[in-house]
């Protein structure tokens, strides 16, 4: 009897609960492991990558000497394209046994860290360099494996080689293309200590250092000099320290940017890091197809042009040095240059960006200024390839002699009977500067991301205004028109110009949704909580801020979208 009653429980047992009751103990358990794993500092991989978090940060700073950790969101795009590159550079450096490893936090889950690092738009990259928490290094290489892995290398071992005779030196110079040289009587000094520094952020180039007397003497040096060595235009271009200043290494990145450039760089998927990374401030362009030799042979009067523009051959200031400080000296170009010339080939590489530039290959060959620090374009009346009116065509750009030449689209016939108003460059300032509207404007690309998910809400705003006589909501695709006295620098750029006198403009920085859109119109253009700064649109209106990053990102959505935030 005792036997059946137990087996009658154990029957009966599931139907009474039991079962309910060991899984609930068994989810419990899970929670509390689960808990268990965030709490440890056992430090996880994904990939090669570790994966970080507030308890076991200190212990990967701790083990490695080079951590690189990217604090991320897991809905943001660009963490997502970057995740590949991110992973594959984390194995290489794996591979090859490096002291630098990567690692990742999501900054979305671990708050503290995020807030302690300062971490306000996605992906942020730091470098943590032996266990330092508080001074960590912001990460400034290409957001690709080969740029990452590069970055890091530089950090992990010596940022230049000690070249130590006239035989390894020779060897050294004509190993790449192009190298870079630091001679310094006391590699000691704080002018070579800043040298070193300038080579681990300039990781596309190759460094070799000298103290040696022999290699002053065997190239021509005197005093303290960095020097670029090219297999193409000038061989050798010095760039002396200044005894009074010392080495600024600002300065000389410039300056090496440039100098690395070819005199006239032809526009392809190789070079167009080069060309934007020099930060030039104008671009002189010869768009021309290279299938025809007739086009071809433009180049050389385009070439004539450019020796001009390579930069000012001259010493910044006066003073003594080997001979007179101020002396032209034709291996010291001091003075960055203010124009670099390009090649794009219309039926190549550069087919891509002609829409920019409101072209058809048939347009070929043409030429086009451009203004880099707020992309206005520059056309000729008539173009003439000739060396002289190259040159004095960009003078007069230079001088302010000539307006830019500024792309509009022709407006859709019911541009104005739609909810979403449809501008173009032709018709913004009637519309945009009515006295008796209140006028918010969408600026937006049409591949942005950003503008396709927010391209919803823009309607249904405008729904809900549509009626108010006060009130317009519009839109303006910035890729083909362009205004003269407003810079768009990122997608999409929000902007309200309120009713009344004056040429007035409030940039709407807040969330973008139709309720937060809302209160921003019924307040007149500002949130309680967040007032805009207002800004005049003055005509002309001087440009301002940062210069955008290049005349092809604005087409292709290389790097103009806004980051995530």
């Amino acid at each position: 009897l005792v036997w059946l009653l137990v087996l009658s429980l154990a029957w009966l047992g599931p139907a009474l609960g039991g079962e309910e009751k060991d899984e609930e103990v068994i989810e419990e358990e899970e929670k509390e492991k689960k808990e268990d794993e965030v709490l440890s500092d056992e430090i996880k991989e994904e990939d090669n990558v570790l994966v970080l978090h507030e308890h076991n940060f200190a212990r990967a700073l701790s083990e490695n000497q080079l951590l690189l950790v990217e604090f991320y969101a897991p809905w943001c795009g660009h963490c997502q394209q970057l995740a590949p590159a991110y992973a594959q550079a984390a194995t290489e450096l794996r591979n090859e046994s490096s002291p630098a490893r990567l690692g990742k936090v999501d900054a979305t889950a671990q708050t503290v860290l995020a807030t302690e690092f300062g971490i306000t738009s996605y992906p942020t990259l730091k470098l943590f360099r032996d266990g330092n928490r508080t001074h960590p290094l912001a990460y400034t290489g290409r957001m690709d494996s080969q740029g990452i892995v590069r970055w890091m290398q530089r950090r992990a071992g010596p940022s230049a080689s000690l070249l130590q005779d006239t035989d390894t030196a020779a060897a050294f110079v004509s190993s790449q293309d192009l190298v870079v040289v630091g001679f310094f009587k006391d590699l000691r000094g704080e002018a070579a200590q800043a040298f070193f520094e300038l080579a681990a952020e300039m990781v596309d180039m190759t460094f070799g250092v000298a103290e040696a007397a022999e290699l002053f003497q065997a190239y021509g040096l005197s005093v303290d000099t960095v020097c670029l060595f090219k297999k193409f235009d000038e061989r050798q271009t010095n760039f002396p320290v200044d005894p009074t200043r010392g080495l600024d290494t600002a300065e000389l990145t410039r300056l090496l940017r440039i100098h690395s450039l070819q005199l006239v760089m032809e526009f392809s998927n190789e070079t167009s890091n080069q060309i934007f990374g020099a930060k030039i401030p104008h671009h002189m362009l010869l768009f021309l197809n290279k299938s025809s030799s007739e086009q071809l042979s433009l180049r050389d009067g385009f070439r004539a042009a450019a020796s001009g523009f390579r930069g000012e051959v001259r010493w910044p200031h006066g003073g003594d040095m080997e001979g007179g400080f101020g002396t032209p000296q034709p291996q010291c170009p001091l003075f960055p240059a203010q124009v670099l010339f390009v090649v794009v080939d219309v039926t190549g590489h550069g087919a891509d960006v002609l829409s920019f530039f409101g072209m058809t290959p048939d347009d070929a060959p043409t030429l086009r200024l451009v203004k880099m620090e707020n992309n206005r374009k520059y056309q000729m009346e008539q173009d003439n390839f000739s060396d002289s009116a190259i040159r004095t065509f960009i003078q007069a750009v230079l001088d302010g002699k000539v307006k830019p030449h500024l792309l509009s689209a022709e407006p859709p016939e019911d541009w104005d009977t739609r909810p979403v108003k449809v501008l173009v460059g032709k018709t913004f300032e009637q519309v945009a500067f009515d006295e008796t509207k209140n006028v918010f404007v969408k600026f937006y690309a049409p591949w942005c991301p950003h503008c396709q998910a927010m391209a919803a809400a823009w309607e249904e705003l405008a729904e809900r205004y549509k009626d108010r006589e006060d009130i317009v909501i519009a839109e303006m695709d910035s890729t083909a028109n362009e205004l003269e006295n407003i810079t768009i620098r990122g997608y999409p750029t929000l902007h309200y110009f309120p009713a009344g006198p004056g040429r007035k403009m409030v940039e709407y920085k807040s969330t973008r949704d139709v309720e937060t859109f809302s209160k921003f119109l019924e307040n007149g253009g500002m949130l309680p909580e967040e007032p805009p700064p207002v800004s005049e649109v003055r005509d002309p209106h001087p440009p301002q801020g940062s210069p955008s990053p290049c005349w092809v990102g604005l087409v292709t959505g290389s790097g103009s979208c806004r980051e995530c935030v």
